[in-house]
């Protein structure tokens, strides 16, 4: 397998430093921060790239997609909504899945990811697309049978994450759930684990937030769920948190 720098030249990588006049309305964070992930042209052509995107996680991009997707079956006739653009088929393996009355919806606050996934979408899917900011979504309340949030959270500021997931909360119906799929706190005896919290300590200011605290740490006060299950994977460095409401 090809390294990324031999992937690419050198001039399609992402510049050094953040560029100058990035459109307004991004969140500062994301534009400081997350320039060179999400935000930069170039940087969608670097990581719209599947085996990128699985080396990533370790070989679980799969594994952790199908974990998020089999809370909805086979087939989907749900109401369905996704916060934020994910690299890598995600999202189409989602849209595959819709039947009958199924729809899905997907927020993202980058214009330039939203043109990236209608990009790998065919035209016939039930898939609306949507400029928004997750932690300020303009759909009414419980609006969605369920809520999806794929390796979101750890890329948020606390605030930003409550805000998310209140949203989310607020706009998912009694009864419906909310899918999170992060990172976690490993084993101790994991063998990345050292490596992993240098890495997230470097690129993910954020991330280590939920190595320290669990998510239902960050739900909004007074909320009680119906139901909350959580399981880990790789070794405890990945979780998925189903909230039943």
């Amino acid at each position: 397998m090809k390294t990324l720098s031999e992937s690419l030249p050198s001039r399609h990588l992402p510049p050094s430093a953040p560029p100058d006049g990035v459109a307004p309305g991004i969140p500062a964070y994301l534009q400081q921060l997350y320039w060179w992930a999400y935000v930069h042209p170039n940087a969608v052509r670097v990581f719209e790239r599947e085996w990128l995107i699985n080396l990533i996680l370790w070989g679980n991009f799969r594994r952790l997609r199908d974990a998020a997707l089999a809370e909805f079956g086979e087939h989907i006739e749900q109401q369905l909504l996704q916060l934020a653009c994910v690299y890598g088929d995600f999202t189409p393996c989602i849209a595959a899945r819709l039947r009958g009355a199924g729809a899905l919806d997907v927020v993202d606050v980058l214009p330039i990811q939203l043109a990236n996934l209608r990009r790998k979408l065919p035209a016939d899917l039930a898939v609306r697309l949507h400029h928004q900011d997750a932690a300020a979504l303009d759909f009414a309340a419980a609006r969605f049978d369920a809520s999806l949030l794929f390796f979101l959270l750890h890329e948020q500021p606390e605030a930003v994450r409550r805000a998310t997931l209140a949203e989310a909360l607020r706009v998912t119906r009694p009864g419906g759930k909310l899918v999170i799929v992060d990172y976690h706190r490993p084993a101790a005896l994991h063998p990345l684990r050292h490596p992993m919290r240098l890495v997230l300590g470097m690129l993910e200011p954020f991330a280590l937030d939920l190595w320290r605290h669990e998510l239902a740490d960050y739900l909004p006060a007074g909320f009680a769920p119906a139901a909350v299950s959580k399981s880990t994977f790789f070794g405890g460095l990945y979780q998925k948190v189903v909230i039943t409401l």
